[in-house]
């Protein structure tokens, strides 16, 4: 149970967030929905506390847009204004394979949303997470990070973009960064995995292009082959409330259970590389 806990969920208000979210409240969490969209959120918000049932905790609904990062830093703000402790972030929130797009700070949509917010969130949240440990962060990667690399020399995508490539480095960017991170939490209390949830029947693929003839079969198959958000979510509520991972760092599961991962998401060197630019990119630095 998770009374006296507090939790964010970003992107809490469908897929895989909501249905964590959903779980967690049921635990009895006081469930933070970080969401861009507040009406989505308030939606949700209804559907969510009337699955958790009568004797659930508190859900709470903030606003944030990932894609921005004054948002992320107002967000922030009113968290350490307004809570007096984290015990559990998880940075769950995703964009997937959209046409080539600029943030308002001038970033690539997809590394911007899946990795940049989440990488200023996370260190902006540190010490409150520091003062409440042990307390744990969760990074939602997928599988899908085996086909890219981080090319520091087009971290945009100006030269060339592939929304598909785009995609798998930014969840390589999660891997790097929980990596990185790990590292600099020793000693605190503090603890941050990773997860990659397997392919989920979500709203996430909304910018991939299925022909319309094909979209009926694709349905069917989905619904044969593809996890539920429940069952996408079963990883994200076990890195947050297991004792078995109570002290466990730096690691990334599936299928709660532990993954290996492939060499280039768990290279030291381009990790800290990553969030020496990133601490730039998001302007933590000077």
């Amino acid at each position: 149970m998770l009374l006296g806990k507090t939790i964010i969920v970003t992107g809490a208000n469908c897929g895989i967030g909501k249905a964590t979210a959903t779980e967690l409240l049921r635990r009895q969490g006081r469930v933070i929905m970080a969401c861009r969209d507040r009406d989505r959120a308030e939606k949700a918000a209804q559907e969510i506390q009337q699955e958790a049932g009568p004797d659930c905790g508190e859900l709470v609904i903030k606003l944030l847009d990932l894609a921005s990062l004054k948002s992320v830093r107002s967000f922030c703000e009113e968290i350490l204004k307004e809570e007096h402790r984290l015990d559990v972030l998880i940075n769950n929130a995703g964009i997937y394979q959209c046409p080539y797009t600029k943030t308002e700070d001038g970033y690539e949509m997809q590394f911007a949303v899946n990795h940049l917010g989440h990488f200023l969130l996370t260190n902006l949240l540190l010490d409150l997470l520091k003062r409440s440990a042990p307390s744990r962060i969760i990074v939602v990667s997928s599988k899908l990070y085996k086909y890219s690399d981080i090319n520091f020399d087009d971290l945009n995508s100006e030269q060339s973009y592939d929304k598909a490539f785009a995609y798998s480095r930014s969840k390589l960017a999660n891997l790097l960064f929980t990596l990185e991170l790990s590292h600099k939490l020793e000693e605190t209390g503090v603890t941050v995995n990773a997860l990659t949830p397997g392919i989920v029947r979500t709203n996430l693929g909304r910018h991939v292009y299925i022909p319309l003839l094909v979209k009926p079969l694709f349905n069917l198959l989905s619904w044969a082959f593809f996890k539920s958000p429940e069952q996408g979510a079963e990883t994200s509520i076990y890195l947050a409330c297991s004792p078995d991972v109570e002290g466990v760092q730096g690691k990334c599961f599936a299928n709660c259970q532990e993954e290996q991962l492939l060499e280039k998401a768990t290279d030291e060197e381009v990790a800290k590389k990553l969030w020496d630019i990133s601490e730039v990119m998001v302007g933590l630095t000077g």
